[in-house]
This record gives structure tokens, sequence and C-alpha cells, in this order.
């Protein structure tokens, strides 16, 4: 176990040490913060890494034991009902239990109650865990069932009913819903409900609950907000600079620390309750099974609590004072560059990126290696990060964006090997996780304030973009390694159709060192 942690440090530390010398570069150079607004970021910053270390190690012993495990139980039960069932509530409480969704939730008081904002887009990914159950179950082709989605979704986005300043709060809550609780939990319960069926094309549905379950919290939010009705408000945060004296950096430390204990147990406690009932009356687990899930449980709630309190008291004030900074110089399109290089290094910081890239090698049998998963993450997350920097700085619609990235990526799913498209959309929701949702977009909201635009319009939709253009650089990635593998087999055999190009499943045998990816 000590050689575990310490190794899920390493990890925490290489992903956030990064961002965090960017930050301090910037914070001493062009925002030019005070001296205890950055003794501030760095005790956020070690809290950062503290809690990151505790949580994925959590995440391995307990969240994904425990989604794997009620996965393949309640599919052998052979119960529809039981499955619906279990589904929905493992997806609304492992939703509520989101640490970005609060985040993201907490910044909208003053436009929507958070508990009221909490609850809808936990229905809707319990709703639409459902759906990928019945996908997985009856083998329906995960792109037709994006295809019908995302096309209902710009309908009803697009309808008059839809007041434009909540669309952008609608994406945004797709790509927050699917972070470092959800993940392990669902991406687990996808393994365990496909290896029931134990058939060749298994593996490959086992992805795609992800992306399915960033869908329902899109069109619940949409729906919330045609009820809720929005006008435009002013939406701002504490600047850094609030700190004057090294008491006031740890005051703050010490009153936000007891209300993330409660929340973070609040939060847990649903999923720790689910788990007993259901190991006393269905699972049965063996004591030991048990004790390492109730120890990784509380490494969990202590990861997250230090997480926490570090995103709050720390990174986003600073997030939010760098960007209003600049954004307020005579350079407002340098944050276009910098916010690619934070973009790029920050998706390596999120804990569920890194429970992404070892099940894809876990489920390919290392065919699809997690580096280069990560690597198209990253390209995809720098580009995305500037893209909604300049909708800050010129108030460009989100559409201009959005309907094309969809588009593409939509029409991607007929050309790619399936199991790209599924790996793709997963990797949207993954990407878009706590470290986007308590930096980046306090960043984005701070210059936003600074050139006087409409937050709700101009500076929310960043996570979406974090969440869209993973779906295009994995898709290229997949047909890459469809055209080289059919290159590589027409060497081998001269005489061969050109339909070989159009092959729906890469194969990754004799010919795996010529299509390595």
């Amino acid at each position: 176990m000590i050689k575990h942690l310490f190794e899920k440090f390493k990890e925490a530390f290489f992903a956030v040490f990064p961002v965090a010398a960017i930050v301090l570069v910037l914070s001493l150079t062009v925002a030019k913060a005070s001296f205890f607004s950055i003794i501030s970021f760095i005790i956020a910053t070690i809290l950062l890494i503290i809690g990151m270390t505790f949580f994925t190690l959590g995440a391995d012993v307990s969240m994904m034991k425990i989604g794997q495990s009620i996965g393949s139980h309640i599919t052998k039960s052979r119960s529809i009902l039981l499955v619906t069932v279990v589904c929905f509530i493992l997806g609304v409480i492992a939703t509520i239990a989101e640490p970005d969704l609060r985040v993201l939730a907490d910044s909208l008081e003053k436009v929507v109650d958070p508990s009221v904002m909490i609850i809808s887009v936990a229905v809707g990914v319990g709703i639409f865990l459902v759906v990928s159950f019945f996908r997985v179950y009856l083998q329906v082709k995960l792109s037709y069932i994006l295809l019908v989605m995302y096309g209902l979704i710009f309908v009803l986005a697009m309808s008059p009913l839809i007041p434009n300043n909540f669309v952008a709060v609608a994406f945004d809550s797709g790509g927050v819903t699917t972070g470092p609780i959800t993940v392990p939990f669902i991406m687990a319960l996808g393994v365990g409900l496909a290896s029931v069926r134990g058939d060749k094309n298994s593996a490959e549905d086992s992805f795609g609950l992800v992306a399915l379950c960033s869908i329902g919290p899109i069109i619940t939010v949409l729906i919330l907000g045609a009820l809720n009705g929005v006008s435009g408000v002013e939406i701002g945060r504490e600047s850094a600079e609030a700190l004057t004296s090294i008491s006031a950096v740890f005051y703050q430390y010490v009153k936000e620390l007891p209300d993330h204990m409660v929340e973070v147990a609040v939060a847990l406690l649903p999923i720790l309750i689910f788990f007993i009932i259901f190991q006393i009356f269905s699972l049965k687990l063996g004591k030991v099974n048990v004790i390492q899930i109730l120890v990784g449980l509380i490494y969990t709630y202590i990861g997250l609590v230090l997480f926490l309190t570090g995103v709050n008291v720390g990174f986003m004030p600073m997030g939010s004072f760098i960007g209003e900074a600049i954004g307020e110089s005579n350079m407002p399109w340098l944050l276009l560059p910098i916010g690619a290089v934070i973009g790029w290094f920050i998706v390596s910081a999120e804990p569920a990126v890194h429970v992404l890239k070892h099940q894809v090698e876990d489920v390919t049998e290392g065919a699809v290696k997690g580096k280069s998963v990560g690597f198209a993450l990253s390209i995809g997350v720098a580009l995305s990060v500037a893209l909604a920097l300049l909708r800050v700085i010129t108030g460009m619609s989100i559409w201009y964006i959005l309907i094309p990235g969809y588009l593409f990526s939509l029409v991607m799913t007929f050309l790619v090997p399936p199991i790209f498209t599924a790996i793709a959309f997963d990797s949207g929701g993954v990407a878009s996780g706590p470290m986007t949702a308590t930096f980046l977009l306090p960043l984005a909201l701070g210059a936003c304030s600074a050139v006087n635009g409409n937050p709700l319009t101009d500076a929310y939709g960043l996570v979406a973009f974090v969440a869209m253009t993973p779906l295009v650089t994995i898709q290229l990635l997949g047909l890459v390694a469809k055209i080289k593998t059919a290159i590589a087999r027409r060497a081998v055999e001269p005489v061969v159709s050109i339909a070989t190009l159009s092959d729906e499943i890469v194969e990754f045998d004799i010919y795996e060192e010529e299509s390595e990816i």
C-alpha cells in the first residue's frame, strides 16, 4: 500500500507542478499578485497534490471495485427492473458527490439555486446511465444514439423556449458532470455490464457510458433554463488581492476546511449506504474486499476534502485575479497563448484522465496506448481553452464553435473504428474535470469582467469546449490508426480490395507493430 501511495504521489506531483509553475510565473510578472496571495496559492498547490494522491488511491481501491462488482452482479441477475433502478440510483448519488459540479453550481448561485442545479444534473445522469445500460445490453451502435441525442440537444437549445444566457451553462454542465467521482464509477460499471456478455464486442461496448451520461445533464439543464428563466446578472468571485496578511491566509483555510469536511461527507454518504445495503443483500463480497473498499472510501474522503479546500481558497481566486489582470492590460490577446499552455498541462492534472488512460490500456490489452490518449487530450484541451478565451475577448457566439465541432465529431463516428468513437466521447467528459472548473473557468470569468462582457454568454462555455475538442483529436487518432493498419495489411497481402480502408474494426494482432499508436 505504501508503494502504491508513493506512486500516486509522484503522479499527482508531476501533474500539478507544471500548472502551478506557470501560474506562479504569471503572478510574479504579468499579473503581479500580492505576496500573501502567492503564499495562499502555494499552500493550495500542496493541498492539491496531497488531495489528488489520496483521491486517486481511493478511487482505485473503492470506487472502481464497487462499480465493477455491482455492474457485473446486477446484469447476472437478468432482472431488467433491478438494473434500471440500480443504474438510475447510482448515477444520481455519484453525480451529487461531484466536486466540480458543486463548483459550477455555486458560481451560478445568483442565477439558479445550487441545489436545484445539482439535482437537475444528477437526474440527467441517472436517466442516461439507464440508457447506457440498454445500449450495452441490446448492442445498439453508439454513433446512432449520439447522432439522435445531439440532434435533439441542438434543436432544443436553439428553440425560443430556452434563454440564450442558459445555453453555455447547459453545455458546461455536461462537462463537469463526469469528474473524479462519477468516472471511476461509470467506467467500472460499464466494464462489469459488458463483461457478462463476453462476446467479441463486449470490450468495445464497455466504453461510451461516460459519453452518454454527459448528454443527460445538457438536456435537463436546458429544460431547467426554460422553467427558470435567466436574465443578465453579474457573476464574480473574491479576488486573490483580498488577502493582506499571513494570518488572513491561514484563517481562510481554517474557515473553509470544516465546511468541505461536511460537504464531502454528505456527498459520499449515499454511496457508502448504497454499497452497504447492496453488500448485505446481494454482493456478499469477502471480508478483505469490504475492508479495502471502506479504506478506499476514507482515502477518497480525505483526498476530496483537501482538494476542494485548496482549489476554493487558493486556485480559484488566483485564476480570477490573473484573468482580470491580463484582461485589463494593453495585451488582452495574451490570454490566448497563456490559456493554451495552461490547458495543455492542466488536462494531465485531472484525476479522471488517469482513470481513463489506465482503463483504455486494460480493455484494449495495450493496443491503444494511454500516452497516445493523453497526448491527443492535451492538444484538444489547449485548443479549446484558446478558443474559449477568444470568445471572452471578442464576444463571439458559442454556436460558431460548437456546431462545426460537434458536426465534425458526429460525422467521424461513421469513419473511425467504433472503439475510438466511444473512447473519444468518454475523453470529452473526463477531460473537463475539477481542475478545469476551479482554475480555467475563474480565469475566463475574471477576463470577462475586465472586458465588460456578459459572463453567462461569453465566459461560460469554456468547460463545454474542453469537453468537445478531444472528440475531434482522438477520433483523428483512430482514423490514422485505421489507415496505417490498412496500409500494413496491404503490404503483407498484395491483393486486397479498396474496401479494406473502410473496415469497421482495427486489427491489432499480427500488424500491431506496424500500426502501433
